[in-house]
């Protein structure tokens, strides 16, 4: 039995060192073969500054210009609406009718007054006028004309504040037609036909503005800073485009034109501001869009060509050479793209050296053949070639 398991654990042990034999020769081979494989062929670019309009490139909300509740000036009893929810109306267009009896006739009463006092102010004004000439004469007493011209002023008082109490009736009567305030866009109406409403009843209704509206958008304080250094003082008036949430562009241009003074601590960003106009009510109060901001000024950066730029999961990376003309991994931090190249905004400098073509076969660390364009594009058609044939 025992002889047994010691021929059991024999074999066991003699295929563990046959499978690690078979793999160090393997590994040595493979070793061999890396050694005496040709160095690939690479194309390589050295890195320029090139100077382009900065953009970049943030989330945004629509928001209206102007958003306004609708409120009764006046108590009364809604008698009618002159709209429906979600339509769009002019600045000065009735929206609502309070009832207006008690109103009209307040400010009848209050013409009455003033057509009163207006008339006994006239008959004061002549008798006044002949007591003038009367007292010249010494006709009348001096204390006569006095009173009279008392009674004169005192009708002019009474008539002044007749008058501001029907202006005052005027207006409340005005108040019974609910007007809209701004154009723009109705929303629900909050209190239907046939209620009480009063100025401390709430809104109405709202109407937000829509032409022109406004974006805002947080943008990151680094980008901030890049497009500070790129305006300097010329920092008003900025170029907007709009990325609506399907995808299309927005047809119109808007302009920058605010910018907060401060930066949100609890995001980093900076919150701007752009107006857009709005002719076609396209753009909707509380929409999400993506905007592109531009610089107003170009600036020299460096850039690098798109297809020369790698992603793995640690980042963006291109392959630069070294002294030596040995690749090196290099991770970089892109801005926008402009063209066919990335604004490179870390990782990269003007004069430095990168591959461009045959990025697949290079390992880091490892020596490269530098061939011309021209070359390297007859080892494509090479390769074609004898893909074909086999």
């Amino acid at each position: 039995m025992k002889k047994n398991i010691i021929i059991f654990l024999s074999v066991i042990i003699a295929a563990i060192l046959l499978r690690f034999g078979f793999s160090m020769f393997s590994n040595f081979m493979q070793g061999k073969a890396m050694k005496n494989r040709p160095a690939p062929s690479v194309t390589v670019q050295e890195i320029e500054n090139q100077s382009v309009i900065r953009s970049f490139e943030a989330p945004g909300r629509v928001v209206s210009k102007y958003r306004v509740d609708v409120l009764a000036r006046i108590s009364g009893y809604l008698q009618k609406s002159y709209f429906k929810e979600g339509d769009y109306v002019k600045e000065g267009q009735v929206l609502f009718l309070i009832e207006p009896a008690e109103y009209s006739n307040a400010a009848n009463v209050a013409g009455a007054n003033v057509k009163n006092l207006t008339a006994q102010l006239t008959y004061a004004e002549k008798q006044l006028a002949r007591a003038a000439e009367l007292v010249k004469k010494d006709y009348i007493a001096k204390a006569q004309y006095d009173q009279l011209l008392s009674q004169r002023d005192a009708l002019k008082a009474q008539l002044a504040s007749a008058q501001a109490s029907y202006n005052d009736a005027n207006r409340n009567l005005g108040y019974t037609n609910v007007k809209s305030p701004v154009d723009g866009k109705v929303g629900i109406i909050n209190v239907t036909v046939g209620n009480y409403v009063s100025p401390t009843s709430g809104a109405l209704t709202t109407i937000n503005s829509t032409n022109p509206i406004y974006v805002t958008f947080p943008l990151d304080s680094n980008d901030f800073q890049a497009l500070s250094n790129a305006d300097k003082a010329n920092n008003k008036n900025r170029k907007v485009e709009l990325l609506l949430t399907g995808g299309s562009k927005y047809s119109l241009t808007g302009v920058q034109d605010f910018q907060d003074n401060k930066v949100d601590q609890s995001t980093g960003t900076v919150t701007m501001r752009a107006t857009f106009q709005n002719p076609n009510n396209q753009l909707i109060h509380g929409e999400f869009v993506t905007v592109k901001l531009y610089s107003n000024n170009p600036v020299d950066v460096p850039v690098a060509p798109v297809t020369a730029v790698l992603e793995n999961q640690a980042g963006k990376y291109v392959y630069k050479l070294d002294e030596n003309d040995i690749p090196q991994l290099t991770y970089v931090k892109t801005g926008e793209q402009n063209g066919h190249n990335w604004i490179i905004n870390e990782g990269l400098k003007k004069g430095d050296r990168i591959v461009t073509e045959g990025l697949q076969k290079v390992t880091p660390g490892k020596p490269v053949k530098i061939v011309s364009e021209e070359d390297m594009q007859k080892i494509k058609k090479e390769q074609v070639t004898e893909n074909k044939k086999k």
